[in-house]
Parts: C-alpha cells; sequence; structure tokens
C-alpha cells in the first residue's frame, strides 16, 4: 500500500511506521520542516498548504496529529493548542482526502471522548460522548473529518487509550514516580483506566489497514482496570511499593482542569475490533507490563 502519516514523529507514530515499512509499505511522512528525501513531505496545515500530488494514488492516510495531552498545565492557551492541533489537521487531511479520492482514513481519537464517567459502566463505540473539556475536543476532533465522510471515504476513528511502553506514552512521566517509591492511586482509586500496549495498539492499526471497519474504534486492551489496580501493578512491574495516596485536591492544585479527567475515568472496551476478528498479544494488564518493560 502507499500510505501518507501525519503526526507520526512521536512514540506511536516512529513505532507505526517502522512496523508499516517493514510490512513492506511505501510510506511517505508529512513533515513541517523541510523533507529529506522521497520519504517525505512538507506541509503547513495551518494555512491548508500541502503538496496535493503527493496523494494521488495513496490507498491510505494515517493521522495523528495533536499536542500531548499531559505535556502541560492546562492553560486557556494550552486548551486552545490541544483543539487546533487536533482539529485543523484532520479537516485538511479529510477534505484532500475527499478530493485526491483516497479510499482511506485512519484518523487518531481517544478514550476522552466518553468524559469523566465516575462510575461502573461500560463504555463501547456506541457510548455518548461526555461533557468534560476533552470530551468535547474528541467530538470536535472527529467531526472534523465529515468532509471525507461525505464522499465516501472510509473513515476509522482511533480512540486510543493510554498506551504502554517502554519508551515512550504515560510511562515516562510514571515510571521515574514508581521507581523512587513514590507511587500510589491517585484520588479514590477506584475511577476505571483503559489502557493498551503499544505493540497491540501497532497491531490493531495495521488490522484495521486491510480491514472494511470503519467510524469508531477503541483502541483499548480487553481488560480495562482501576487507577489503584493499574498503580499496583505497574509498582510490581519494578519490584517497588506503592503505598501512597494523592489527593483529590493536591491533584487539582498541581494539574488543574487535566485532573478531572484523571479522577474520572472510563470502562473502555474493544467492542469493534473483537466483533472484527481481530487477537490481542497482551490482553491483561500484568501480561503487558512484562512484556513491554520486562
Amino acid at each position: 500500500m502507499r500510505i501518507i502519516a501525519a503526526g507520526v514523529s512521536g512514540f506511536l507514530g516512529a513505532r507505526l511506521t517502522s512496523a508499516l515499512t517493514a510490512d513492506g509499505h511505501d510510506v511517505v511522512r508529512l513533515v513541517r520542516r523541510p523533507a529529506q528525501g522521497p520519504a517525505e513531505s512538507t506541509w503547513d496545515p495551518d494555512r491548508g498548504q500541502l503538496d496535493h500530488a503527493v496523494f494521488d494514488g495513496a490507498d491510505a492516510v494515517i493521522n495523528l496529529c495533536g499536542a500531548g495531552i499531559g505535556d502541560h498545565r492546562w492553560t486557556h492557551q494550552y486548551k486552545q493548542l490541544l483543539w487546533s492541533s487536533r482539529v485543523t489537521p484532520t479537516r485538511v487531511l479529510a477534505e484532500e482526502c475527499a478530493q485526491s479520492g483516497v479510499p482511506t482514513l485512519l484518523n487518531a481519537s481517544g478514550t476522552g471522548f466518553y468524559g469523566a464517567r465516575h462510575d461502573t459502566r461500560i463504555d463501547t463505540e456506541r457510548s455518548p460522548a461526555g461533557e468534560t473539556f476533552l470530551a468535547e475536543v474528541c467530538v470536535d476532533w472527529e467531526a472534523a473529518t465529515d468532509a471525507a465522510v461525505q464522499d465516501d471515504v472510509r473513515v476509522v476513528l482511533l480512540r486510543t487509550a493510554p498506551v504502554i511502553g517502554r519508551d515512550g506514552g504515560m510511562l515516562t512521566q510514571l515510571a521515574p514516580v514508581i521507581k523512587l517509591g513514590l507511587g500510589g492511586r491517585l484520588g479514590r482509586g477506584d475511577q476505571w483506566f483503559p489502557w493498551i500496549s503499544v505493540t497491540d495498539w501497532v497491531r490493531a492499526v495495521r488490522h484495521l489497514l486491510g480491514s472494511t471497519v470503519d467510524g469508531a474504534v477503541n483502541m483499548t486492551a480487553p481488560y480495562p482496570v482501576t487507577n489503584a489496580e493499574f498503580m499496583s501493578a505497574l509498582a510490581r512491574q519494578y519490584h517497588r511499593p506503592a503505598p501512597w495516596v494523592v489527593p483529590a485536591p493536591a491533584l487539582h492544585l498541581v494539574l488543574g482542569q487535566f485532573a478531572e479527567e484523571l479522577l474520572g475515568g472510563q470502562r473502555a472496551v474493544p467492542t469493534v475490533l473483537h466483533d472484527d476478528g481481530f487477537e490481542f498479544s497482551h490482553r491483561t494488564l500484568d501480561v503487558a507490563l512484562a512484556a513491554e518493560l520486562g
């Protein structure tokens, strides 16, 4: 396949493009700096500028653009960046897929779509959107693919949970704390915490490229856990205790509005992947942690 990939310079994107290249696909990365060779093409989504010829004959576009959710405190300015860095590139690529006749668009989203649940309900791909800021961003993010949907492009919305991997994702922030013996649950600890290993995330994207599935897909492992269970399992992996409790007021003081997302949680499950015959390598958290960090 000829695949155009945007937003793939980070942890997930680098792993994905390496895997797709190893599979024999021709991957062209969209970059915001000057292109370095035929495997890259310069674009400026904020100005709607890209090389239309790059999309000629493409079989799929993969869009992972978006500023990091937990990288900064959510000031008004950073919230604007969280929204624009997702919605604007998505709208540009969706319109380009429609105009260039690209048959498939795989577009990032997140389990934050379901909001902060504060309960035990299970979130499948048919569950309604939540009411938090992040849920609103996800709704607009997914809606930005409308130009492609209206032109009969197969659009897959990758509602990704926090990803477990050695070289990136949430563990780059949590691992140092755990290794110092300072880990523990956040708030009450009974909020649900969906997750997926980076190995299974990459395998799922590869699966979806060759599938007929469209619409939302929960990119999560089959068995979400509570926050307390997650922190305890991570501590066991590093052979450290996790006795502490970070109270909700302290989280709000340090993280601001982002704390609401961490204290709410979602019990998201991968119904669509399961129904489409996808087999997970890492179905449980302990297996995933041992495989990715062992």
